[in-house]
């Protein structure tokens, strides 16, 4: 595609028809979001640290999964990429309905569980990865911004609408409990997915001017932004991994609401303040977020009713909002265009590995310390975001 071709139509309906792939990605990972922890913990028996770990598993994998999107996206095409990542993350939602069924079987449905979540996380990294270049390909690289911030919008877009939808369904009264029912409709999504992408033109991969940049140098280019990212995702895997434990302890309804609520301030701040990046520059926009967010995870701190969470997680959701796109311009901008993908897929490990890690070790602050702790230690990793976007701006002079 030419970049005439490119630029041709309105950037916004040329993007919308790939970015639902990823949307559909999505919602298959807001569809269990408020349920695994609970089952886990609750039905299953096991411990908050495992609730914890059986969220985080899916960031832990698409962390390991991102190398080889992004070189798969810069080498083969981004179409390909997408068409394998809806296909395996129809293969999760198999897993996760066949844990359902297992549902008195407590091991079996454990591992099936934790198979599940692995598979969803390589799902999601290649189709949010192919996503991204697809749309680059489509629009041409001086929007990469706005596609970015459309990928976040679906993102989060979807978590919000998958969230209560699976809690829901998780709830009703069937043979083998509404686990099957969430993975049924998780398998579905993506298969629907998976045979539209396959009907849609590619974008040829971008001719390289030399052998492709090993993906350490890629990972060091972008490290300080990226550094930046992974103290902002931490809040994000407070609330995905442990809001619906929070919830639980305190005897209170509403955690897959105050989930979407997170998802749809997300949404708002992507529609309304994702022009301020070109405007204000990306360091400015990150150090504004993360203050909102740190305010969000205070607000958890010290809540005492689920109005009051649900208000943490809307603040927590609108202050984590930009912080990937604000970064993640300033990140891909390092490497040339035919490393594009290897850059995102460096620069996102950096979410992959905060949200991975945050759940089981901050089910083990909860473990030891409660609650009150868990947003204390989140709210210190976004103003220690603060203060890294104020050093780089001072390197940046």
């Amino acid at each position: 595609m030419t970049g005439q071709q490119a630029s041709s139509g309105s950037p916004t309906r040329r993007i919308l028809p790939v970015v639902l792939f990823n949307l559909l990605c999505y919602i298959d990972i807001g569809l269990p979001m408020a349920v695994i922890p609970v089952f886990v913990h609750q039905v299953l028996g096991y411990n908050t640290v495992l609730a914890g770990l059986a969220v985080s598993l899916q960031y832990l994998a698409t962390f390991a999964s991102r190398a080889s999107a992004g070189r798969q996206a810069d080498r083969h095409g981004a179409k390909p990429t997408v068409v394998v990542g809806l296909a395996v993350c129809t293969l999760s939602g198999a897993a996760l309905l066949l844990s359902g069924v297992m549902l008195h079987f407590a091991a079996l449905s454990i591992g099936l569980l934790i198979l599940s979540r692995i598979l969803l996380g390589v799902g999601e990294s290649w189709t949010a990865t192919g996503a991204i270049m697809w749309n680059i390909g489509r629009v041409g690289a001086a929007r990469t911004a706005q596609v970015i911030s459309w990928n976040g919008v679906t993102s989060y877009g979807g978590i919000a609408l998958g969230a209560p939808v699976g809690q829901l369904l998780a709830g009703l009264p069937l043979p083998y409990g509404g686990l099957t029912v969430v993975g049924a409709l998780s398998a579905a999504l993506t298969l629907f997915g998976f045979v539209l992408a396959r009907q849609y033109a590619p974008v040829p991969p971008v001719p390289g001017k030399g052998p492709p940049m090993p993906f350490r140098t890629v990972f060091m280019r972008v490290l300080p932004h990226g550094l930046v990212l992974a103290c902002g995702s931490v809040g994000f895997g407070t609330i995905s991994a442990c809001l619906a434990l929070f919830y639980a302890h305190n005897n209170w309804n509403g955690a897959a609401m105050a989930l979407a609520g997170f998802g749809l301030t997300f949404m708002l701040m992507r529609f309304v303040f994702a022009r301020q990046i070109d405007r204000r520059g990306g360091l400015v926009v990150a150090f504004v977020s993360l203050l909102v967010e740190t305010l969000g995870l205070g607000v958890l701190w010290q809540c005492a009713s689920p109005g009051g969470a649900a208000l943490g997680a809307a603040l927590t959701g609108a202050g984590f909002s930009l912080v990937f796109p604000a970064m993640g311009v300033l990140a891909v901008a390092r490497v040339g265009p035919e490393n594009r993908g290897a850059a995102l897929g460096a620069f996102s490990v950096f979410l992959d590995i905060a949200v991975g890690l945050s759940g089981p070790l901050l089910g083990l602050v909860i473990q030891t310390l409660g609650y009150g702790a868990l947003f204390v230690t989140s709210a210190l990793f976004t103003l220690a975001g603060v203060g890294a976007t104020i050093v780089l701006k001072f390197l940046s002079r």
